[in-house]
């Protein structure tokens, strides 16, 4: 139970509670700015049948279950007087290249949406173009805030858009998350990587224009193999993989850099796939083919998948967390293309044929790849890709140890 006893007061009944320090607005303002807001524009259909919009820098998600949204205009908005005259309202989220939309939207001009081609969600709120994602909600109570106005929202219908960096407010400007460099930790390993490349650019362009083919190099760079040389001559692949594409070394992914690893880096990478026992006794099986056999073989898949543009995504600067799982999820689909026996009495549509380029470290840095293939290729066929390919990652590897021994002279 809680006590009633007053509180102590100073002789003579005179109250010594402090009164409270004036509120400082401006120090109000400064200190909330140090924590980073997302920019939103809240776009509606008026009473006349006119899209409006205004910035918002006050949204938040409310609630799952019901879903439930909510931003907070001042009362004083004259956009947001026009934006409660509808039932609907759609909250697009800005990209971080849409400064110049935000500014518009947050002006006074008297037709924010002159020379914008917005689409209309299913209940008519606009959809603005290169946003990151919108939320199509009907107003559900509006909320005393203040000086604003807690608008209250139940999601409708909501869509991601353009899955890049969210623009943002802070300590008063806008700006964008300034995301690390995820090659920079292993910098020497990819220049390194790059410098080795260069002893089989020559024969393995030849090797493209003989075939009609794309050919790469691939070094590895922690958990990742990353393009370090690439030529385009094939035109199965959508899109072009270029120096700097990278792709994480995930199960089945990166056998020919496991042949030669030892049991712990080989746990290791298995682990990288979160996958079941039964997965993972299948991926000991494609890496023991590929140990028996030294090359690596995918098939085409069936469902056409741009490879390459997830590649780009993932490999970008402003790589973000849905990159990576859509990259493990085609990872994941593909696993059965992996390491397939081929039937000598059929043809066979390959994706790409991957070997190692031999060293004497012990293990495997480099691989060079073959893709962009004729489809319906016979056993025989694909046997002299295999032979081609090994032939290039020959003479790389000897052309490798004559710069090494050169270089040893010269110390010497």
């Amino acid at each position: 139970m809680e006590s009633t006893t007053p509180a102590p007061s100073s002789p003579g009944g005179t109250d010594t509670t402090a009164a409270p320090a004036p509120f400082d607005a401006a120090l109000f303002r400064e200190t909330l700015g140090h924590y980073p807001t997302g920019v939103v524009v809240v776009t509606a259909i008026d009473d006349t049948g006119a899209p409006v919009g205004m910035v918002v820098g006050s949204f938040t998600s409310v609630s799952l279950d019901p879903p439930l949204v909510a931003y907070l205009p001042t009362r004083t908005s004259g956009s947001y007087a026009r934006l409660r005259t509808s039932r609907h309202f759609c909250v697009n989220v800005l990209a971080a290249d849409q400064q110049d939309l935000c500014g518009r939207f947050a002006s006074r001009a008297e037709d924010k949406f002159a020379g914008v081609e917005w689409t209309p969600a299913a209940h008519g709120s606009p959809v603005l173009p290169g946003a990151v994602g919108w939320i199509e909600c009907e107003v559900t109570e509006e909320l005393d805030g203040g000086d604003h106005v807690i608008v209250l929202g139940r999601v409708l219908d909501l869509a991601v858009q353009r899955p890049t960096l969210p623009l943002l407010f802070f300590q008063g400007g806008y700006g964008r998350f300034a995301l690390p460099s995820p090659v920079a930790a292993s910098d020497p390993e990819l220049i390194e990587g790059a410098q080795m490349a260069e002893a089989v650019r020559e024969p393995l362009e030849a090797l493209a224009r003989e075939l009609g083919a794309d050919c790469s190099v691939m070094a590895r760079v922690g958990s990742e193999a990353v393009f370090v040389a690439a030529t385009k001559s094939g035109g199965n692949e959508p899109g072009s993989l270029a120096v700097g594409h990278r792709i994480p070394l995930i199960p089945p992914v990166g056998t020919v850099f496991c042949a030669q690893a030892p049991d712990e880096e080989v746990e290791r990478w298995l682990s990288r796939a979160k996958a079941s026992e039964e997965d993972r006794a299948s991926f000991r099986e494609n890496l023991a083919a590929v140990r028996r056999n030294g090359y690596s073989l995918s098939l085409v898949p069936q469902s056409p998948t741009d490879r390459v543009a997830l590649m780009s995504d993932y490999s970008g600067v402003d790589v973000l967390p849905v990159h990576e799982r859509r990259m493990r999820q085609m990872i994941s689909e593909s696993a059965s293309l992996y390491e397939p026996v081929l039937d000598p009495e059929q043809t066979h549509d390959l994706h790409s044929v991957i070997v190692p380029m031999p060293t004497e470290e012990g293990h495997t840095r480099l691989a060079l790849r073959l893709s962009g293939l004729p489809r319906g290729a016979s056993v025989a066929q694909v046997e002299e890709w295999i032979a081609a390919l090994t032939a290039v990652a020959d003479e790389g590897a000897r052309r490798l140890r004559e710069r090494a021994a050169r270089a040893g002279v010269r110390r010497g």
